[in-house]
């Protein structure tokens, strides 16, 4: 059978996804041999909603109550699941692990940050976006009955340390800071809305 010049001869020329097999079949990686290190990592979620919606957030008066506190306690509940709720992750015993909402109200737009330490073989970034992710599923739940064009995005780690790779920091980038685009949503395309 003659070789194909364009397909890579070993192993070092590929690039293989790491939670796959040689067969191609789904794995846990094996970190049993990784050192135990410090690993830290960082990451945030935007959830963009309408002024109104933002004061009753702000205010604690949305239909479903005190929103942010919710939130935040939904992040770390749901980062200390992440094994649970991701196939191939191992279950990470945490040893910090912090939500932060913070509102932006000239940009209309709620920050959630989340921050996750471990002291492990492998790391925490998949928790502290898990965090997020959660937060902002949550923050959804609450408003959605007073506001359909609230938007999750932008969930991504914005830094990690510890292990083999060292640290690792997102360059910075205007796409995190930028507000909803005008005319996103043409008016009267909210359709209706509804309180409780």
């Amino acid at each position: 059978m003659p070789i194909d010049p364009t397909v890579p001869s070993t192993r070092k020329d590929k690039r293989r996804l790491t939670h796959v097999d040689r067969r191609g079949r789904p794995r846990m990686v094996d970190v049993s041999a990784k050192p135990s290190t410090a690993r830290r990592a960082v990451a945030e979620a935007w959830v963009y909603v309408e002024q109104e919606t933002l004061s009753l957030v702000i205010d604690g008066n949305g239909p479903k109550g005190d929103v942010l506190t919710v939130a935040e306690l939904a992040g770390v509940i749901g980062a200390k699941q992440t094994s649970s709720l991701i196939p191939l992750c191992h279950p990470i015993p945490l040893t910090d692990l912090g939500v932060e909402i913070t509102p932006d109200r000239s940009g209309g737009r709620l920050r959630i940050k989340a921050t996750a330490a471990t002291t492990g073989p492998t790391g925490v970034e998949m928790e502290a976006m898990t965090a997020c992710a959660v937060a902002a599923l949550t923050v959804y739940d609450m408003v959605k009955g007073v506001d359909r064009t609230a938007e999750i995005r932008n969930l991504r780690l914005l830094e990690k340390s510890g292990g083999k790779s060292g640290e690792w920091h997102r360059p910075p980038d205007a796409e995190g800071g930028a507000e909803r685009p005008k005319g996103a949503v043409p008016k009267g395309a909210r359709g209706p809305q509804r309180r409780g």
